[in-house]
């Protein structure tokens, strides 16, 4: 099957549960944008979650990248201060976010048949920060816009042989 088919039907998870965490967390709706394949490392926003994840049939990784102003309004809905710039509190939080998104995407896919085993997300901020996916395969994209800013959601997959 063609990977990119492939990464669609595990990608709808996470961006549903990304949707979904940030609706119910932070009151941000987020809208999501046309996928599309990454080449390059550098990011496109100013702080991401990465988590890696393996499952018997597949492994890779997922990131959130949130732009800076999108990342302090969040921060300032879910606990009610707004810091002046992308500071420990907020690469927490985005930390936390990764683990809410990946954990209710582990959910939905699991009852499709994948059982995933989680990593530690680690937490990558900074201008053209670079996000290393660690795979094979081509990374898939994809935007959101909402009222305060952009959010990306990256996917990479490797097919495991079996």
């Amino acid at each position: 099957r063609n990977l990119i088919i492939m990464n669609v039907e595990f990608i709808n998870p996470f961006l549903s549960s990304l949707m979904n965490v940030l609706e119910t967390m932070a009151m941000t709706k987020l809208k999501p944008g046309k996928p599309a394949i990454k080449k390059e490392q550098v990011s496109r926003g100013d702080v991401s979650g990465l988590i890696g994840m393996a499952s018997p049939q597949t492994k890779g990784s997922l990131s959130v990248t949130f732009d800076e102003e999108l990342a302090l309004t969040i921060m300032e809905r879910m606990l009610g201060e707004r810091p002046n710039s992308i500071n420990e509190e907020v690469t927490d939080m985005v930390g936390e976010i990764t683990n809410m998104v990946t954990g209710g995407a582990k959910n939905i896919l699991g009852d499709k048949g994948y059982d995933f085993d989680m990593a530690t997300p680690v937490i990558v901020s900074g201008k053209d920060h670079t996000i290393n996916h660690k795979c094979e395969g081509s990374t898939l994209i994809v935007p959101f816009t909402s009222d305060n800013g952009h959010a990306y959601i990256e996917v990479s997959f490797d097919v495991l042989d079996d």
